[in-house]
């Protein structure tokens, strides 16, 4: 599904490494940053949060997840590089 250009993630096997994200728990967003890896067989996957710069673990059964459009992913994923 997608609303304002951003796809809603279902399923962790949707999200590859590289993939520019937002985590929204209740409707407030708590992560942000690019995939790192995933556990698609238990529904978990890890992101560079670029906001804390911390590698964050976060659970799809906790989240609403959003992937951002291509053009923002180039912008915000350079941001969180060295």
């Amino acid at each position: 599904m997608t609303r304002n250009d951003r796809i809603f993630v279902d399923s962790c096997p949707e999200l590859a490494p590289g993939d520019a994200i937002e985590a929204f728990h209740r409707g407030a967003l708590v992560h942000r940053g690019p995939v790192m890896d995933s556990l698609p067989d238990h529904g978990l996957f890890w992101i560079l949060d670029i906001v804390t710069g911390d590698r964050c673990l976060l659970d799809m059964s906790e989240l609403t997840v959003v992937r951002m459009p291509a053009h923002y992913r180039e912008v915000r994923v350079a941001a969180a590089g060295p």
